[in-house]
């Protein structure tokens, strides 16, 4: 089970939005960019002045959220108003991993912390995503089985921001939950790999 599996109902209730941001002139590609772009801002504000000032950490569960919704908004403007595009496809790939791993790093700037488990989800996390995309490459789908998705890693950081702007976590809960998410993204590559094998083999047997 994974939170992404709320997408559609998500997704509805950013449809007038996604409207709107359509009869504006706004493309997917656009909204793409912009997301990362935010992101590596705000890891940078959460690395070098939240541990001087703990409620900045309170800009991650805030731009999770946002970024969750961009990320759903970008995949209805390509697919619904015709911008799908191979640059597209391309961005919306890579510019998730590089954002993905500036957020979970961000986290580096707590006291403390054991930056390998840091490091190790930012790492588990890339991997997780890349099995996704090979899904394509044997024949199968985009992959996206949990249990740690984007989604869900996107929950979890944004929990620990929640708690560290409190002071109601420290170092060692961090470097331990992001220990726990990067053996869970292990477990979704093995997932992934595995579902868009048996994908691809039932469409080969039509």
């Amino acid at each position: 089970m994974s939170i992404y599996a709320l997408k559609g109902r998500f997704q509805d209730l950013l449809r007038p939005a996604v409207h709107g941001l359509f009869r504006m002139g706004i493309t997917a590609n656009t909204v793409t960019v912009a997301a990362a772009v935010v992101s590596l801002l705000v890891a940078a504000a959460v690395w070098c002045c939240a541990p001087t000032q703990p409620l900045l950490y309170l800009a991650l569960p805030l731009w999770m959220l946002l970024r969750m919704a961009l990320n759903a908004v970008d995949g209805m403007l390509a697919r619904e108003f015709g911008q799908q595009s191979r640059l597209g496809a391309y961005l919306n790939e890579l510019c998730d991993v590089i954002a993905d791993a500036a957020l979970y790093l961000s986290l580096l700037s707590v006291p403390g912390v054991r930056p390998e488990a840091l490091w190790l989800l930012a790492w588990t996390a890339a991997l997780s995503e890349y099995a996704g995309v090979l899904g394509l490459m044997v024949g199968a789908s985009r992959r996206y089985d949990g249990p740690m998705g984007k989604s869900d890693r996107a929950f979890v950081i944004g929990v620990l921001g929640l708690l560290l702007a409190f002071g109601w976590a420290g170092a060692t809960v961090v470097s331990a939950v992001a220990a726990l998410a990067a053996l869970l993204c292990g477990v979704t590559v093995v997932r992934r790999v595995r579902q868009g094998l048996k994908e691809a083999a039932a469409i080969s047997l039509r």
